[in-house]
């Protein structure tokens, strides 16, 4: 274990982990051998797994890859790269956009294994692949352009141009609550610019990963080109420290960031971090108060209120204010759980995990101690990952709640 993980697992903070972005990742690339912290603070075991949220049942479970397997990756990465890199880009673009079909073509597989996974609606599932094909294709169009020589005034003799090459193997961690999107912006313009990918997903999204594999396959990636590899937390420290890769992407939290951050600068390897945040949502005047809360609150519970980019905060002016709370309200009370495969108008599905909908209701429970107003919901099923949709205000500013991410269906609203 190195030096800077260690120093973080002897860390006496107690605070929970400051929750992820775009979002969010299964964990936080730190913590023992047995068990670790995922973004919402609770324990899991790292194990890559099948438990559906529903219903909190492991429905299979796979191998973490094995020391050989990994270094097994990272020599097909390298050697991939030497012959990937060199294709003309044009040649590259054509295999790319073949990716891009077959996300489309198989949307409504793909939809159907994230909702076993981590409880995403099959409605929200079939967008985010075809969202992921149109980012793909984009890339694969528009390749070309975006890497064309960029001529530059230089006060020296001769000509000067920004040149954007490919660099190499690069090493991505992605996140479970978009488990194709986020795939789709980090290889897309990887794979056309030339680089290959080492994928380590989150050990709650193993078959999407695996789907994502085989699109890879079937389209006629080259072997090596992709790597998706089921590696445990030590052997991404390893992985980042291999003189063959040479940039790291992750999307997680703040600390999960500052961690893989500092591994990549400790080796001089490019990094890429999106991390956490809690965006507000300032409404400063409406002709229609019930629509304009009606659109937050649609906004709020999409994938179940866990994306970075939600509108977590809602900011509202005070002569709108209570009638936009009583109609969040409203909206919050008429909600009713459902399974992925059955949403519809004001239903809503599960969390990513039992966990983390126990960490949500904790949130809850501690805002309500520091004397925020629970107006709606909160409550959390006795079994599964459901919890209802909650409206909460008046959270006291300078309280420890009031600067944490809720990650979930939550309506938290001030004025």
């Amino acid at each position: 274990m190195d030096s800077v993980t260690k120093n973080y697992l002897d860390s006496p903070s107690k605070k929970p982990l400051d929750s992820v972005t775009k979002n969010s990742i299964d964990i936080t690339l730190l913590g023992s051998k047995r068990s670790w912290i995922t973004q919402q603070g609770e324990l899991m075991s790292t194990t890559y797994r099948v438990q559906n949220p529903a219903t909190d049942e492991i429905v299979e479970t796979f191998d973490a890859a094995t020391d050989a397997e990994v270094e097994g990756a990272l020599a097909k990465a390298a050697a991939a790269y030497r012959e990937w890199s060199a294709r003309p880009m044009s040649e590259r673009a054509e295999i790319v956009a073949r990716v891009a079909a077959l996300f489309a073509e198989r949307k409504e597989e793909l939809a159907k294994i994230a909702a076993e996974e981590m409880g995403k609606p099959i409605s929200e599932g079939i967008e985010e692949a075809e969202f992921s094909a149109a980012i793909i294709k984009y890339y694969a169009d528009n390749g070309e352009e975006f890497t064309k020589d960029q001529s530059i005034p230089t006060g020296a003799n001769g000509t000067a141009v920004i040149r954007r090459l490919p660099i190499g193997p690069l090493l991505g961690i992605m996140p479970w609550n978009f488990p194709y999107y986020q795939i789709a912006r980090f290889v897309g313009p990887n794979l056309v610019l030339g680089n290959t990918i080492v994928l380590k997903d989150a050990e709650i999204c193993p078959r999407s990963a695996l789907a994502v594999q085989k699109i890879m396959d079937d389209a006629g990636i080259p072997e090596g080109v992709y790597n998706n590899i089921f590696a445990t937390h030590d052997q991404i420290s390893t992985i980042i420290a291999d003189p063959r890769i040479q940039g790291v992407s992750l999307t997680g939290s703040e600390r999960a960031g500052s961690i893989v951050g500092a591994q990549a600068g400790q080796h001089l390897k490019k990094a890429v971090l999106e991390l956490g945040g809690s965006d507000p949502y300032i409404l400063l005047d409406t002709d229609d108060v019930k629509e304009a809360a009606k659109l937050a609150w649609t906004t709020r519970m999409y994938n179940t209120g866990q994306a970075c980019n939600s509108n977590k905060r809602m900011i509202v002016m005070e002569d709108i204010y209570d009638e936009f709370v009583a109609e969040l309200t409203k909206l919050a009370e008429a909600a009713k759980a459902a399974p992925a495969d059955a949403q519809g108008e004001n239903t809503y599905s599960c969390l990513s995990s039992r966990g983390a909908a126990e960490n949500l209701h904790d949130q809850i429970q501690r805002a309500v101690k520091e004397d925020a107003t629970l107006r709606a919901g909160g409550e959390l099923a006795d079994k599964g990952a459901f919890i209802s949709p909650a409206v909460i205000t008046d959270i006291p500013v300078g309280s420890d709640i009031y600067y944490e991410e809720f990650f979930g269906q939550i309506g938290r609203a001030s004025c």
